[in-house]
């Protein structure tokens, strides 16, 4: 569900946490790492908040933290063998300070408790998505030489009522988690089972987020979600309204409410499913301008066949009508995807499918992966991982070309538009470039000028890269 540059997925990226000053001081510090997904990031917001109230301030440096906190992701095998890697490395910290506490939270810990626990000794405290409240109790647990755990799910928690700790904020990009869970049963997917079932949260709540966010000078906000077209506020699964004296809001309606916060804080969100998104929701994006013209929409497979033995719920044929729907709605809409190759069974033939959907729909950038067998999903149970590795690989590297001669062919079209682009930060490669995003969600580098971060402008593309539009700023 992530948004970015056209690349094979790094599941396992490290997030340095900022410092903190909010609540009182109990002399500690907290050390968070995050992993996977923008909502592994997102919770590590509200970990970071919690715990600043019980005291604890957040750091950069491990090496003064007296507690570490990996936020975990378990969607690929490579992403936990770092998370191994990076505990083995705090073990060894923590033999010359054996004060020092480490902890796994998200969705490693309920799959992986025991081991981390007990087994290997990793670990003093393993928390689930849905047990962050329990964080200031368990850690006393913790201080009196027991080893804490909680990896219950909840049907109710979502976390609405508390105000997360921007980490590695810019001051002018946010993410904003609208629910939790997931129901869908993707058949490759752990999701369901590290974060258990769909969950929506009260659109009140965020809409004063993202009011309160855009206060506090932030233009940009991420609606998260893993499937944010199923989002529903007081109605059942059956359609039936559970209090008669409340609203109803369903995904539109919720984005409406919150572009209407204020005409300049642009609205981003992710992820969408094919099988649930519906016009309502293309018309609504097009109705507002602070609404980016830009959707994430994973296919996974073009053929319908694996889609089928994915369990994802659609074919290929309502997959094109759902990217037909967003070119006739929105015509200027990026669209990106998810794509894995190598998924059981997959043939030549099939392979060949996902390919020329590719080239048919030619996406903006996508996230490209080789398939990963993942234990308690329905794949690992019901089917056999019997697609050669070296074939995975030859598929993928196809997969990547294919992708970035669309992302070049789509970049190229661009240069000489002229797009409003909100100035982010400072360009990694020099000082004197900042670089932004347009509402398509293409990266933009630019003079710095005089120029703020934070502040639109709007930039002239003059050239560009298959990941890059390089521009000049347009005065007046």
């Amino acid at each position: 569900m992530s948004l970015g540059s056209n690349k094979v997925l790094d599941e396992s990226k490290q997030g340095d946490a900022t410092l903190i000053d909010a609540g009182p001081d109990n002399g500690k510090k907290l050390y968070l790492e995050s992993y996977g997904c923008q909502m592994n990031f997102s919770d590590s917001e509200i970990v970071a908040s919690i715990l600043a109230e019980s005291g604890y301030r957040t750091t950069r440096n491990p090496e003064e933290a007296s507690l570490v906190l990996l936020n975990t992701c378990s969607i690929r095998e490579n992403a936990e063998q770092r998370v191994r890697n990076r505990l083995n490395h705090f073990n060894n910290t923590k033999k010359k300070n054996p004060e020092l506490l480490i902890g796994v939270l998200g969705c490693m810990a309920e799959r992986l408790k025991a081991q981390l626990l007990e087994e290997e000794k990793l670990v003093d405290i393993v928390v689930g998505p849905d047990a962050y409240r329990d964080l200031p109790g368990l850690l006393e647990e913790v201080t009196d030489g027991r080893k804490a755990v909680n990896v219950l799910l909840s049907r109710e928690e979502t976390y609405a009522d508390i105000s997360p700790v921007r980490l590695n904020s810019n001051g002018v990009t946010a993410f904003i988690s609208i629910m939790r869970g997931c129901d869908n049963m993707c058949s490759f997917c752990v999701v369901p089972f590290t974060r258990g079932r769909e969950r929506s949260r009260d659109p009140e709540s965020i809409v004063r987020e993202a009011r309160y966010l855009y206060q506090e000078g932030y233009r940009e906000v991420t609606l998260l979600g893993q499937n944010v077209d199923s989002y529903r506020w007081n109605v059942s699964k059956k359609g039936d309204v559970i209090d008669p004296a409340k609203e109803t809001v369903n995904f539109a309606q919720l984005l409406e409410k919150v572009a209407l916060t204020a005409p300049d804080l642009r609205i981003r969100f992710s992820t969408s499913h094919p099988k649930d998104m519906t016009d309502e929701v293309l018309h609504t994006m097009a109705r507002y301008d602070n609404i980016c013209k830009y959707i994430h929409l994973p296919v996974q497979s073009g053929s319908s066949a694996v889609l089928k033995r994915m369990n994802r719920g659609y074919t290929r044929e309502w997959y094109k009508n759902r990217i037909d729907a967003i070119r006739r709605i929105m015509p200027d809409c990026a669209i990106s995807t998810d794509i894995i190759s190598g998924f059981c069974g997959e043939t030549d033939a099939e392979h060949a499918e996902t390919v020329s959907l590719m080239k048919e729909t030619e996406y903006e950038f996508a996230y490209m992966f080789k398939y990963s067998e993942r234990p308690k999903t329905l794949a690992e149970r019901k089917f056999t991982d019997d697609v050669p590795e070296e074939v995975k690989q030859a598929r993928l590297e196809e997969i990547i070309a294919v992708q970035n001669e669309s992302s070049l062919k789509r970049n190229r079209a661009s240069v000489g538009k002229t797009f409003e682009v909100l100035a982010e930060g400072v360009s990694k490669k020099s000082d004197d470039k900042l670089f932004g995003r347009n509402s398509q969600n293409a990266v933009m580098v630019f003079d710095r000028g005089d120029i703020i971060p934070g502040t639109y402008v709007r930039v002239k593309a003059t050239d560009c890269t298959s990941a890059t539009l390089m521009g000049e700023v347009v005065k007046g």
